[in-house]
C-alpha cells in the first residue's frame, strides 16, 4: 500500500495593519477604522484579512464634489400673481428668480407662453451649485388656455435632444453640460374647492416627461380646515385622472425608501408661503408675510409646509432627482429617440463640434 502523505501544514500569514498615513474618511456617524488584526465579514461569508481602504470612496467623492460642483435646473409653471419667483427666492435665501408678475400698467400680457431661464452659482460649505431657474410667464393667462402647456414640453424635450446629440457627438465634452430639468414645480390657485381643467390637463402631459411637484400656493388665504380638505380634494382628483408625482410609487427602490416616500406622498401637495422679508418675532428674526392679523411665519410648520418643501428637494431628495431626470425620463426620451430615427447618426462637422465646446 502506498502511504497517504498529509497535507503540508503552512504558517497563517500575518495580517496586514492599516496603513498609518490613511486616514479615514470625515464622515459624520462613520464606524471606527479596523485595528490590527481585525477582519471585516464579506456577503459571502468570508472574511476580509486586514485593512483595504474600500471606505474612503465616499471621501473621494466628497472631494471630487467640492472641486467640480453640480447642476441643478428647476423649472416653476403657475398663473401670475401665486407668488413663484418669491418662493424660489425664499427656497434659497438669495435672489436667484426674477419676478416677473410685476408687470407696468402700460405692459401686455404676452399672447403665448413664454420660457425664461436665469443661472446662479451657490456656494455654501466649499460646495458649488450651478442653479438654474426657468419661469414660465403667460401660463393660464389668456382667455383661452388650450395648449398652452405645448411649449413647456417643448422646452423640455429640447434640453433632452441637446444632451442625446452631446451624448452621440464624436469629439464630446468630457463633462456634457446639463441643462435638463430636473424638477417642476406646478403652482396651484388657492380656491378652496378643486383643481381647474387646465392643471389637470397640464400635469397629465407633464408627469410622463419630468419630475413634477405640485404645491398650493399662498396657502395662508385658507382656514386649516380648508387648507386640509382642499389637499385631500386634490389628492384624489390627482389619483382619478391617473396623473403621477414625483416620487413615483413605481421608482422606490426598497423598503427603507418605501417608508420615507409614503410619508412625503400623504402630506402632497405641499401647501407654502413664501416671503423674502424678515420680522421680529419673539425676539428672533424670522421670514414671513405680515397681514393684519399678524406675521405668517414661513418656516413655521404651524403656519404652512414650506419647511417640509424644502428640506424635501433640497435636503433630502435633490440627488434623486437628478438620477430619476438621467435614468428614467432622459432614458424613455432616448430609447423613443433612437427607435423613431432608426439611431441618432454622431454629430461630426466642424461648426457642432466647435459649438459643444464652447
Amino acid at each position: 500500500m502506498t502511504d497517504v502523505v498529509p497535507p503540508e501544514v503552512r504558517p497563517k500569514p500575518a495580517v496586514p495593519a492599516k496603513p498609518p498615513h490613511v486616514a479615514p474618511p470625515a464622515v459624520p456617524s462613520h464606524p471606527a477604522p479596523l485595528s490590527s488584526g481585525a477582519s471585516v465579514r464579506m456577503s459571502g461569508g468570508s472574511a476580509l484579512l486586514g485593512y483595504i481602504g474600500i471606505d474612503t470612496i465616499i471621501e473621494q467623492m466628497r472631494k471630487k464634489t467640492m472641486k467640480t460642483g453640480f447642476d441643478f435646473n428647476m423649472m416653476v409653471v403657475g398663473q401670475s400673481g401665486l407668488g413663484k419667483s418669491t418662493l424660489v427666492n425664499t427656497l434659497f435665501k438669495s435672489q436667484v428668480s426674477r419676478r416677473n408678475s410685476d408687470r407696468g400698467r402700460d405692459e401686455k400680457i404676452p399672447k403665448t407662453v413664454e420660457i425664461k431661464s436665469v443661472s446662479h452659482v451657490i456656494e455654501e460649505g466649499g460646495v458649488k451649485m450651478k442653479l438654474t431657474i426657468t419661469d414660465t410667464p403667460g401660463f393660464g393667462d389668456q382667455i383661452n388656455n388650450d395648449n398652452c402647456w405645448e411649449p413647456i414640453s417643448k422646452f423640455i424635450n429640447e434640453q433632452y435632444e441637446k444632451y442625446l446629440k452631446e451624448e452621440v457627438n464624436i469629439a464630446r465634452n468630457k463633462r456634457i453640460p446639463d441643462t435638463r430639468v430636473h424638477c417642476c414645480l406646478y403652482f396651484i390657485a388657492p380656491t378652496g374647492h378643486s383643481l381647474r381643467p387646465l392643471d389637470i390637463e397640464f400635469m397629465k402631459h407633464l408627469s410622463r416627461s419630468v419630475n413634477l411637484i405640485p404645491v398650493i400656493a399662498k396657502s395662508d388665504t385658507l382656514t386649516p380646515d380648508e387648507k386640509s380638505e382642499f389637499k385631500q380634494r386634490v389628492r384624489k382628483e390627482l389619483e382619478v385622472c391617473g396623473i403621477e408625482f414625483y416620487p413615483q410609487k413605481e421608482f422606490d427602490d426598497d423598503i427603507e425608501d418605501k417608508s420615507d416616500n409614503d410619508k412625503i406622498r400623504e402630506v402632497m401637495p405641499f401647501a407654502v408661503v413664501g416671503s423674502d422679508k424678515e420680522y421680529q418675532v419673539n425676539g428672533k428674526r424670522v421670514l414671513g408675510r405680515k397681514t393684519a392679523w399678524g406675521i405668517v411665519e414661513v418656516e413655521n410648520l404651524t403656519h404652512c409646509e414650506f419647511s417640509l418643501l424644502r428640506d424635501f428637494i433640497i435636503r433630502s431628495h435633490l440627488q434623486d432627482l437628478k438620477e430619476v431626470t438621467h435614468n428614467i425620463h432622459y432614458e424613455t426620451y432616448r430609447a423613443r429617440r433612437l427607435n423613431a430615427n432608426g439611431g441618432l447618426h454622431p454629430i461630426s462637422t466642424a461648426a457642432d463640434t466647435q459649438e459643444s465646446n464652447l
